[in-house]
């Protein structure tokens, strides 16, 4: 689920937050003229995007003794950008519900501990992770992951989601807010040729690409990423490769999305 779609569908810390963001953006959305892609390379400008401090901590269930569930966290705050850091709070705790025909029921980390421990087997972990993906004074790229173990899996359930963030209008940016109006197809077909080369250095692909095509077919994403090369799709395992996998991406080249995205969202030419 996207991050715009957890905030409408979570209750009332999402609603709120975006809410907020909405009316923020209305009056602080960067000019067209304006570049948020610098031409430096992340390393650099990294060191102008905003501030962040970890949040990281291991619990297991409090009494237990022997084999005991476990959740793992290791996070990030933004310090003066309290809505950033309660939706990754937030989009983290969510990623953990699995049931899509009944509502969360927990909203933040905090919330979802107890629940955890309530239901956990005895050695059931989860593992929530946040991480900069890509930084500079205008956008803040946060990759999210989060994985679980049930007592008697075979192996683990792990999700995976870019949270695109724009510093200044303080809001999560959805793909078509970065493609040029009516742009989604020629975005897909870039995406397209992308997966066509991800499949050139795929082994299992190159020793049987027509079945390889069959059981796993090219499927566009709106979980991308902006960065300082190009703009990075992201998939779930089993959505475009088999578990073994893990989450695929295809990077898109700037150079391949000239007339595809807003020019703000393009480095400088």
């Amino acid at each position: 689920m996207s991050a715009l779609r957890w905030m409408a569908a979570h209750g009332r810390s999402g609603l709120a937050a975006w809410a907020c963001a909405l009316l923020l953006a209305a009056c602080a959305a960067p000019s067209d003229r304006i570049s948020l892609i610098p031409s430096e390379l992340d390393q650099q400008t990294s060191q102008d995007g905003l501030f962040t401090q970890k949040v990281a901590w291991s619990h297991v269930r409090p009494g237990c003794e022997g084999e005991c569930p476990k959740l793992v966290v290791d996070s990030l705050a933004f310090p003066g950008h309290r809505m950033l850091t309660e939706l990754v709070d937030h989009a983290l705790a969510t990623m953990t519900w699995l049931d899509q025909d009944e509502p969360v029921p927990y909203f933040t980390i905090a919330e979802y501990e107890p629940y955890f421990w309530r239901t956990a087997g005895p050695r059931d972990e989860t593992w929530l992770q946040a991480r900069t993906r890509y930084r500079n004074r205008h956008i803040t790229v946060v990759e999210l992951d989060a994985s679980q173990y049930r007592t008697g899996m075979a192996h683990g359930i792990s999700g995976t989601q870019f949270l695109n963030w724009d510093n200044e209008a303080r809001k999560v940016l959805a793909l078509d807010d970065v493609l040029v109006s009516g742009g989604r197809a020629a975005f897909d077909e870039a995406l397209r040729r992308a997966h066509a080369r991800w499949l050139q250095d795929n082994p299992a692909a190159r020793e049987d690409p027509l079945n390889y095509d069959r059981l796993w077919p090219f499927r566009a994403t709106d979980n991308f990423a902006l960065t300082d090369l190009g703009v990075v799709a992201k998939y779930q395992s089993y959505q475009i490769a088999p578990y073994s996998s893990g989450h695929p991406e295809l990077l898109v080249p700037y150079t391949e999305l000239r007339d595809v995205l807003r020019s703000r969202y393009l480095p400088p030419s």
